[in-house]
């Protein structure tokens, strides 16, 4: 049962990404079929292709010079001055930036007492605080995430003294099946390498 389990949760890890890759990849083709086929006097199998192929390559183009990244500080200063969409802009921007280039998103499994004392929820220590939450604490204090069980995009987010957890020796892709399993398949001991 363990097996199956844990086969179902490796296909699905193999699988989504690239459904959903494919889903996008489609949808990009056909509409920019669909909008090229109304407005231009040339209409054959396959223009959407053309023309993504097309933009994909003069962005490319674009982006080695100084002229796309010119407008594109013009257009992060134009969305900046929009009161509601620049608090959107801003947070999809540091979450994107956050989880592509971080090397230690959900690296550290560990347990707090969560949603109340006598309970352990599984979390992963995120980003150090930063000094204006820090200096609110006479110790030190750690940011862990817990993400809810077969819904990985979201959770809560708390601030807990460091005192207060339990830092796991477990692999941080077994404690991750766990929460996506709700349980099913247990975290499993991290291997230490022995330097010879």
């Amino acid at each position: 049962m363990k097996n199956i389990s844990k086969y179902f949760i490796n296909g699905l890890i193999v699988i989504v990404p690239i459904a959903l890759t494919a889903y996008v990849v489609i949808n990009i083709f056909s509409l920019a079929e669909s909008v090229l086929g109304r407005h231009l006097p040339i209409q054959f199998p396959g223009i959407g292709l053309v023309a993504v192929v097309m933009l994909i390559l003069l962005v490319g183009w674009l982006s080695s010079h100084w002229l796309l990244k010119r407008m594109l500080e013009l257009g992060e200063k134009m969305l900046g001055s929009i009161p509601v969409i620049k608090v959107i802009y801003k947070s999809f921007k540091q979450v994107s930036t956050a989880v592509l280039e971080s090397q230690n998103l959900f690296k550290q499994p560990v347990l707090v007492s969560y949603p109340n004392e006598g309970t352990k929820a599984l979390g992963f220590v995120m980003t150090e605080l930063s000094p204006p939450l820090a200096e609110n604490f006479e110790e030190e204090h750690v940011c862990v995430f817990i993400p809810w069980s077969l819904n990985m995009t979201s959770g809560v987010n708390i601030i807990v003294p460091k005192r207060d957890i339990i830092f796991l020796q477990v692999t941080s892709e077994t404690a991750l099946q766990y929460v996506v399993t709700a349980g099913a398949i247990m975290p499993e001991r991290q291997h230490r390498k022995v330097n010879n």
